[in-house]
């Protein structure tokens, strides 16, 4: 398989969209309960609320790493905010959706510090958002390997 890289560049933002047949509260469903989350990127564990922090496990990463994640911003079911990490790397992710005549638009950006990484990364989001299709669909997770390398360049070509 080969899949087509969709994340675009809009100066330090990195984004990518994804288009479901189902409302936007179906979809939110799959990007914030842990069963659902756990199907495609990883379970959580906490009391999410904005302002606290959830573990996060990321389920299909070598070794199946646990990471804290801080919830800036949470509103059913339109927009969720996240960020991991320490500056000055820390990650802050963005998810919005968007319905409109029972199709909902996922729009994910990742707010970057600079472009630098963003052959590694942009492939990342490629792969795991592929990944939540596919678990809504009902089919086999993609492979990381059809997505990096290969689109590293299609993504390093927007710096």
């Amino acid at each position: 398989m080969s899949p087509t890289p969709t994340g675009r560049l809009f100066g330090n933002d990195l984004v990518l969209t994804r288009t479901f047949r189902a409302s936007a509260g179906d979809v939110w469903a799959s990007v914030t309960d842990p069963e659902r989350t756990a199907r495609w990127f990883g379970p959580w564990q906490g009391d999410a609320a904005p302002g606290r922090t959830i573990k996060v496990q990321m389920a299909y990463e070598e070794g199946g790493p646990w990471m804290d994640m801080t919830i800036d911003a949470c509103e059913p079911p339109r927009r969720l905010a996240i960020s991991a990490g320490e500056e000055p790397d820390r990650w802050h992710l963005d998810l919005m959706l968007t319905e409109r005549a029972g199709v909902t638009e996922l729009r994910f950006t990742q707010h970057l510090t600079g472009t630098e990484g963003v052959g590694e990364v942009g492939p990342g989001w490629e792969y795991y958002l592929d990944a939540l299709v596919a678990s809504r669909d009902g089919q086999p997770m993609p492979d990381f390997n059809d997505y990096y390398p290969s689109m590293k360049d299609h993504f390093e070509a927007q710096r």
